[in-house]
């Protein structure tokens, strides 16, 4: 597989060890991470064309990338 742009360790390196901490504790935060994964990995799929989607779709699946990583970004500081 390819690798995956994005990712909440690429995104945030100086939090890794508080990431893997809160994946293991806190429930809400571990919705938030998932959740972001999905979208993260879904907008992967369609940028490397293994599922074409419109544009209109892609660009909701950035902004809702965008407000997850907004979530996390606040919940590690």
């Amino acid at each position: 597989m390819s690798h995956v742009p994005h990712e909440l360790a690429e995104e945030f390196p100086d939090a890794k060890d508080q990431i893997h901490e809160l994946t293991q504790s806190d429930a809400h935060f571990v919705k938030l991470a998932d959740e972001y994964h999905t979208v993260n990995r879904e907008i992967h799929r369609i940028e490397t064309n293994v599922a074409p989607a419109d544009e209109g779709y892609e660009k909701q699946l950035r902004r809702q990338r965008l407000a997850l990583k907004d979530q996390i970004s606040t919940y590690l500081s």
